[in-house]
């Protein structure tokens, strides 16, 4: 099941009624967010509750256990680690491993038949799990203390809201509100109910004019100048951005209606002035889960700047590969390491504020880094779609060929362009709030006549609605 669906649509008020029937019963509310979120996925593939269920029994165990046996506490968590990661390594990375072995011995000399399986990937395989190891792992650390309900984990970790696209929840933020009572908040409700109309506005109306595009273009590179190119380049950036975060949108919007408080995932990346604020603004919740379980631990910033430089590395090259079963991804991931390194070695790029902070547009020297960040993320996401390296090579020489002075716009780019431009607007004016409709407590100006405020959301959804035939997955769902 989608946001974007019909069947959400009637999915969504079913499941909020009920859930609020029971506010007097947290337990009962607990066991039927586990009922309507498998009920959510298995929308997709029942037989792949399976693997929600056998990762929630096994980080469920595996908290007790630690809890019980603390002197074999990193055995038992190490346990569960590797078995979540052996069920993501088998569905989305072997035929991944095997490919490759295969093609690095044939570059040896060597033949090697190695077997390959069709697998059917789990949708948001890689979201769940991480999500589940964040639980045996801050068990394990003494950060929270281990849950002895299963019904509690199993509601953490398969959420609906966010189970097939995130934010990737750490256990000490969501499992501590799913196991106390919630109460319903008209005010709280309202704010979800304008934040999933922004998110679904992204989605619907922004990525997927800019897919339609993009995909057109890169089904056939080589029958198109350089411009085109070009504009696929800046276009696919704002899709998967309006593609993500406004699943991002949708997802903290909906945890809202039912009492829960998801973590900001987008914070207005491309108003960033230095590839390291950019990574602290995109896909917040993963690199955070990377940063805690897995840069730290290796050492962190802590012994010197070459062992940073190598942590840094190691972090980006895993979350290229976290993202799917391809080199490009990698590349991608390594890419945006090299960005990074010189930011590090300089001790440069490090911005806590948001940009014009307190003014109202941005000086020229911002501008001019927003600018250029942005091209340098917009040229590394070219890799991260490129379906191979060879597409991605082919499709920047092309892009870098003299067709690329054969500027032209058609319709649709320029109505896409447009989307783009109402949506950075939007965002722009409401850079320091939690998103785009989020208008705070006591709007100014003609915003603050609540029959102006009524006109955008209804305009809005008409929109929607009307551009509904538009319907396509979202982006992230393949990871």
């Amino acid at each position: 099941m989608v946001f974007n669906s019909v069947e959400f649509l009637i999915f969504l008020p079913i499941v909020f009624g009920l859930y609020w029937c029971m506010a007097r019963w947290v337990r009962w509310q607990n066991l039927f967010i586990v009922i309507a979120s498998y009920v959510f996925y298995g929308w997709w593939d029942w037989r792949f509750l399976a693997l929600i269920a056998l990762t929630s029994v096994a980080s469920y165990a595996s908290g007790v256990l630690i809890e019980q046996h603390r002197g074999h506490g990193k055995i038992i968590s190490a346990a569960n680690i590797v078995l979540n990661l052996l069920i993501l390594a088998f569905f989305k990375y072997f035929n991944f491993f095997s490919e490759s072995f295969a093609t690095a011995m044939a570059s040896l000399g060597w033949h090697c038949d190695m077997p390959t399986l069709n697998i059917v990937l789990p949708v948001g395989i890689s979201f769940y799990t991480f999500q589940a190891l964040s639980y045996s792992i801050d068990v394990y650390r003494r950060k929270l203390p281990a849950s002895h309900s299963i019904i509690d984990v199993m509601a953490f970790i398969s959420f609906f809201p966010q189970l097939v696209a995130g934010p990737i929840e750490r256990a000490t933020s969501l499992l501590p509100q799913i196991q106390k009572p919630r109460h319903f908040s008209a005010a709280t409700a309202t704010t979800g109910m304008r934040q999933m109309l922004w998110g679904l506005f992204k989605k619907m109306i922004v990525a997927d004019s800019c897919g339609l595009i993009v995909d057109r273009i890169w089904t056939d590179i080589p029958e198109h100048h350089g411009f085109a190119l070009l504009l696929a380049m800046v276009l696919f950036a704002f899709q998967i951005y309006a593609d993500f975060s406004g699943y991002s949108d949708i997802a903290i919007g909906c945890a809202r209606l039912f009492g829960i408080k998801l973590t900001t995932n987008f914070k207005v990346p491309y108003f960033s002035r230095s590839i390291r604020e950019f990574w602290r603004r995109w896909h917040v919740t993963l690199m955070n889960w990377f940063t805690e379980y897995v840069y730290f631990p290796l050492g962190g910033s802590r012994k010197g700047k070459a062992r940073t430089v190598l942590n840094t590395i190691i972090v980006f090259a895993l979350s290229g590969l976290w993202h799917g079963a391809n080199w490009t991804f990698v590349l991608w991931g390594l890419y945006n390491a090299l960005l990074f390194i010189p930011l590090i070695i300089t001790g440069k790029g490090r911005y806590k504020d948001t940009v014009a902070h307190g003014r109202h547009w941005p000086s020229l020297k911002e501008l001019g880094l927003m600018l250029v960040t942005f091209a340098l993320s917009a040229l590394g996401l070219s890799l991260f779609r490129a379906p191979s390296l060879h597409d991605f090579i082919t499709f920047i020489t092309t892009m870098l060929s003299p067709s690329i002075l054969q500027v032209g716009f058609g319709h649709e780019i320029r109505l896409a362009l447009a989307y783009c431009a109402l949506m950075m607007l939007v965002e722009w004016l409401t850079r320091e709030r939690r998103f785009g409709l989020d208008f705070g407590d006591s709007p100014s100006g003609i915003l603050r006549y609540r029959w102006v405020r009524w006109m955008i959301y209804v305009t809005l959804y008409a929109y929607i609605v009307i551009m509904s035939g538009l319907h396509s997955n979202f982006i992230y769902f393949q990871f």
